[in-house]
């Protein structure tokens, strides 16, 4: 995958670059970032240089995460990183992938992380042709639970032992989302809904 740029009315999401290294260092110091995800603790500024400068354009290349930088339109400050993970099933039937985030400390309570969602789900439904986007995080992620909620991801229950995490195994909460739970413009004129690619046959009970 080529990388993209996606915009906002506030944000700008691109592919991060190696100058963004000591912004992401000092936003991975703010310790719900570390307890929450996979960022190693303590973070050094040499983990921050291997992000920006390899693992994040590895990701792209070889499909297997599509990292954004969330930027502010105003400033170009930091204010998160968003993405695209655990892309193994997205060019196969299954045509899922996962969403994951984190925000920076001070750029929380202003509506960016789900603004900055938004953006990368109509992609992902309407440009990736992805059918079933999931959201899993560590049981007790109010956080993330909250964003998930206002993306209108549905709650599909705790996967228990799912996640070990320093020598422990930790329950994961896992919620869905379809194109179809997505609201907003339904895509180019034409275009077929990314609901229709395949047909769904709910279980009704």
């Amino acid at each position: 995958m080529e990388p993209v740029i996606l915009t906002t009315e506030r944000l700008i999401l691109r592919p991060f670059e190696p100058s963004d290294a000591p912004a992401v260092h000092a936003a991975c110091q703010e310790p719900d970032i570390p307890r929450w995800t996979n960022v190693p603790s303590p973070y050094t500024l040499r983990d921050a240089e291997r992000f920006v400068g390899t693992t994040v354009p590895e990701g792209w290349r070889d499909d297997t995460a599509y990292d954004f930088a969330v930027v502010a339109r105003t400033d170009g400050s930091l204010v998160g990183a968003m993405g695209l993970v655990r892309l193994a099933g997205l060019r196969g039937p299954e045509r899922q992938a996962e969403l994951g985030y984190w925000t920076a400390r001070e750029q929380r309570g202003r509506g960016y992380t789900v603004e900055a969602a938004r953006a990368v789900l109509r992609w992902a439904f309407d440009d990736l042709g992805v059918e079933r986007m999931e959201w899993l995080a560590e049981a007790g992620n109010d956080g993330s639970w909250a964003v998930a909620r206002r993306l209108g991801f549905q709650w599909e229950g705790t996967l228990r032992a799912k996640l070990v995490r320093e020598g422990t195994r930790r329950d994961v909460w896992a919620g869905s989302l379809l194109p179809s739970d997505l609201p907003g413009d339904p895509g180019p004129a034409g275009a077929p809904c990314a609901a229709d690619r395949t047909p769904y046959l709910p279980y009704a009970g």
